[in-house]
């Protein structure tokens, strides 16, 4: 299980970089499953892991990856401009004007969002992104292939 926050550069490395290559190598031959937990660590992360949530789930990884790759575009101070600049990524794979309204207000959809990440800080005093719960043992920071390689192999064989 993954908590991050679409904010968070170290999360940007992490799922530019390392995913890919532990997807290739454990999820994509069954070896593993991969949990994505959104623990938003402000306003534009919050409404890009809303965004998100609004996609079918089928396009979300590619979403997801574009927000990342597209951070520095629309993690902005300025929360009129932050949200333009999110619009324009979700426009570009087919998102209405009013449909990125409506998911942006949807309260209810914030609510269950911000539930996940405060059952995270009670459950695994999570405090910081990207923070790994492996086989139940927290692994916090953006590690290198090599570190999960060691941790998921050393389980795998057990």
């Amino acid at each position: 299980i993954e908590y991050a926050s679409l904010s968070c550069n170290h999360c940007a490395e992490f799922h530019l970089n390392t995913l890919p290559k532990i997807k290739e190598e454990y999820i994509d031959s069954g070896k593993v499953r991969f949990v994505f937990r959104d623990f938003p660590l402000n306003l534009p992360a919050l409404y890009g892991s809303m965004v998100l949530k609004c996609v079918p789930e089928d396009f979300r990884y590619t979403y997801q990856e574009a927000l990342y790759q597209l951070q520095n575009k629309w993690v902005i101070r300025e929360s009129a401009k932050s949200n333009k600049e999110l619009f324009k990524i979700m426009q570009s794979g087919g998102m209405s004007k009013e449909e990125f309204d409506n998911c942006i207000s949807n309260t209810e959809l914030e609510q269950k969002i911000l539930q996940v990440l405060m059952d995270a800080q009670e459950e695994f005093d999570i405090k910081s992104t990207p923070t790994f719960i492996i086989n139940g043992e927290k692994l916090g920071g953006n590690k290198d292939i090599k570190v999960f390689r060691q941790i998921i192999d050393k389980i795998l064989s057990q």
